[in-house]
């Protein structure tokens, strides 16, 4: 994804009928190619030039890039800082939106300020509960949640006005998304769940981590029965373990991870685990690909940017696809200088 400086909001470039942004992701969805997302870990800094070396990482191989909003209820640069820097740069962003933070007035106000600087994609989360993350003492706010939120923003956006009713003279187009979990129970009502989302607006789902095939499928076989896949676009989570001893934590500690045992025997049999994770990744994409009503891969590869490009390649989701080269010298004299 190398910067495309025709998405300014100021560019005479229409939105597509049927479509309710002019950003790249939903063009790649509606055209039927499989997409590929990835998210961005954000730094724990205020240089820009940590947001932009990991960013280019990340492009070659990615129709649109995350910028999570303080997950795992942890202090990091925030997702509207991030948006800033890389849609100045030309690159499509997926702006996560957490509840636990900031009240409607605020998120409504993000949005449209997002909006405005160029974002096109928006992922509604409720976001961890602060007892997740390393100051549990913070005030929670949750004046919405992620069902509520998605109905915000599709408001403010085909109907033109705020919750109050106020009417806003140029509307935020935006493409919609929301998050699955279907590796947790209640397993029967996760695709249930994502359909209560789907009504409220979500035209794409990004899902947690999938390193159980069988649930998976089961998912996607009760998504497809009630008509979910048509609704939307499902894009499956996925990323490389770093070891045995990583995917433990994981499990123990981020909420909503499920990583089977025969998955930390598999790492913990090989020479190489970090190897093995890459190649685990590889299959995972490979096997997702065939799934009927998949229509992505949304990759999280934590403090592993470096693998993302070759895990995707390798995977051969973009063969019929040209991979877009972002490190190379035209892309970082497009970078703003800080």
């Amino acid at each position: 994804m190398t910067p495309d400086h025709n998405l300014d909001p100021g560019a005479p470039l229409p939105v597509l009928a049927g479509h309710s942004s002019r950003g790249r992701l939903e063009r790649v969805l509606r055209s039927g190619r499989f997409a590929v997302t990835a998210e961005l870990n954000p730094p724990d800094s205020a240089d820009p030039r940590e947001v932009y070396e990991r960013a280019l990482v990340l492009s070659e191989v990615c129709d649109a890039i995350n910028a999570t909003d303080a997950s795992g209820a942890n202090t990091h640069m925030s997702s509207v800082g991030i948006c800033s820097l890389l849609t100045r740069a030309g690159y499509a962003v997926v702006m996560q939106i957490s509840c636990r933070d900031r009240n409607r007035i605020a998120i409504q106000g993000d949005v449209l300020g997002a909006a405005a600087m160029g974002v096109q994609n928006i992922l509604c989360l409720t976001g961890d509960g602060v007892q997740a993350g390393d100051q549990p003492g913070a005030k929670p706010v949750f004046d919405l949640d992620s069902t509520s939120l998605l109905e915000t923003v599709r408001t403010m956006r085909d109907k033109r006005m705020f919750l109050s009713g106020r009417k806003i003279t140029v509307p935020p187009q935006v493409f919609l998304g929301a998050a699955a979990n279907p590796f947790v129970p209640p397993y029967d009502y996760r695709a249930v769940h994502m359909g209560k989302k789907i009504a409220a607006g979500a035209e794409f789902i990004q899902t947690q981590y999938c390193f159980d095939m069988p649930r998976l499928e089961a998912f996607m076989a009760r998504a497809r029965d009630e008509g979910l896949a048509e609704k939307a676009f499902i894009l499956v989570g996925v990323g490389p373990l770093a070891s045995a001893r990583a995917a433990r934590w994981m499990r123990e500690h981020v909420p909503g991870i499920h990583i089977p045992d025969d998955v930390v025997q598999r790492l913990e049999g090989a020479k190489n685990q970090k190897l093995e994770g890459k190649q685990l990744c590889i299959e995972l994409i490979q096997q997702i690909r065939e799934i009927e009503g998949v229509s992505g891969v949304h990759v999280m590869a934590y403090r592993q940017e470096e693998l993302v490009s070759e895990i995707i390649a390798a995977s051969g989701v973009m063969r019929d696809r040209q991979i877009r080269r972002g490190r190379n010298e035209r892309d970082k004299e497009r970078m703003p200088v800080p």
